[in-house]
């Protein structure tokens, strides 16, 4: 009874994932792409990451809202999510468009929703579940519906523990004993103001928390609305649900805390990117790319074929050839190529949208480099985006250079070097 019960949730559930917009904290890797199409652990799209829990919980129907460089973002949906014609699964891109109503862009995440409101009003749905698209956790969405519906809650906030370090940067809320939400502030920054958010020691056993350290309870951007009341909160002109919906609703709404105590990251920089891609060569990597099933546009490649080189806390992706090259704690995406005596150490490297040849090679442009890394090439703490062509006995390192530097060929942001798509880095050049 209670398994056809929360079937029965998720299949009035609409997911409405957020796009983000211009991504100006990952740039360059957003400069010719959405953030929700940062290519992620060698395979992957960071959009992958709450279409497939949503999949994964039973939740097929799904909107995805963006607005800026959106192409690629949409032809990576189109080739990757196809449901069964005679179902009711989607995944459908919303693009921000002029309408008689409205010319502007999306002015934060409300706004965002509420533009969209005339296609979520046409699609039969009771709860709607939103979700950001550039964060990296695994969850089962039907135990935060369930839990949802058995508090007859108006709206329902995921929350994470966190220590008073990390939440500066996040929304904090208050929770009473029934984990009703009684408080809550956007990015405390007075630690007197945060103080007051202390959870009781008392009430870790409740909520299953195990720690000996005070703790927060911070909004993960995860929320469950009853459609009526999303459409309800959002009938005013205000733009983002941390800053003024959530504690508006607050003060006249049933709003519960669902508490989430697994693996979360927020891919906001460039370093948290970067550190999250590298975890993934750790011997037990925080984030499980293999069970449950993380999904993604599926390709036709040859297996990865290796010549002979040192090989050491690395993900090597589909159609890589390396060869006789050293790859310490890197991560190697798609069709990436790495001739001899190239040395890759912390290391993202994105790979390539397509197989190299003498006609692409041999353009003014491409100045004879093939794709890829080029023989006795050092890259050390670095992002290689796609289709970049390395040369020759280059060294390309952040080592002594400032936090935050902008040059022709690449960029460092937070200390990681960072070469953009489609970068011809000459040869014997040192970065």
């Amino acid at each position: 009874m209670a398994s056809s019960r929360s079937s029965d949730l998720r299949h009035r559930t609409l997911a409405i994932i957020m796009g983000g917009g211009q991504g100006t904290r990952l740039f360059p890797l957003t400069r010719d792409r959405a953030k929700p199409a940062v290519p992620l652990a060698g395979k992957y799209r960071l959009v992958d990451i709450p279409i497939s829990n949503c999949i994964n919980s039973g939740i097929y129907r799904m909107y995805l809202l963006t607005q800026f460089n959106s192409a690629s973002l949409h032809r990576h949906i189109s080739q990757s999510y196809k449901f069964d014609h005679f179902g009711s699964g989607f995944v459908e891109l919303l693009a921000a468009e002029q309408t008689m109503s409205s010319s502007t862009w999306y002015q934060g995440t409300a706004d965002a929703v509420r533009k969209n409101l005339m296609h979520f009003q046409s699609t039969d749905f009771q709860y709607a579940l939103i979700l950001s698209g550039d964060q990296l956790y695994q969850m089962d969405f039907q135990k935060v519906i369930d839990a949802h519906a058995a508090a007859s809650a108006d709206l329902t906030i995921a929350t994470l523990p966190v220590i008073a370090r990390d939440a500066s940067a996040l929304g904090i809320l208050q929770v009473n004993g029934e984990r009703r939400i009684t408080r809550f502030v956007e990015k405390p920054s007075d630690p007197a103001v945060l103080d007051t958010f202390k959870l009781d020691r008392a009430s870790y056993g409740p909520m299953g928390i195990h720690s000996d350290t005070d703790l927060f309870l911070a909004s993960m951007g995860i929320y469950v609305f009853n459609r009526e009341v999303l459409f309800e909160l959002l009938n005013n002109n205000l733009t983002d649900f941390g800053k003024h919906i959530i504690p508006g609703a607050i003060e006249n709404k049933r709003v519960y805390s669902h508490v989430y105590q697994g693996y979360w990251e927020d891919i906001g920089t460039i370093r948290s990117f970067w550190e999250a891609n590298l975890d993934q060569t750790a011997d037990i990597p925080k984030f499980n790319f293999f069970d449950p099933t993380v999904f993604t546009r599926p390709r036709f490649l040859p297996a990865s074929k290796v010549n002979g080189a040192a090989i050491d806390h690395a993900v090597i992706s589909d159609g890589c050839i390396v060869s006789d090259a050293r790859i310490q704690h890197s991560v190697i995406g798609i069709r990436s190529v790495l001739e001899e005596g190239s040395f890759l150490s912390q290391t993202v490297m994105m790979g390539a949208d397509y197989y190299d040849s003498a006609v692409r090679r041999n353009r003014p442009e491409n100045q004879g480099i093939p794709l890829g890394v080029g023989r006795g090439t050092r890259i050390e703490k670095a992002i290689v985006d796609k289709n970049v062509r390395i040369g020759e006995g280059c060294i390309l390192s952040p080592a002594g250079k400032a936090e935050e530097v902008d040059h022709p060929l690449y960029y460092v942001r937070d200390g990681v070097l960072v070469i953009p798509k489609g970068t011809v880095i000459p040869h014997n050049t040192v970065i």
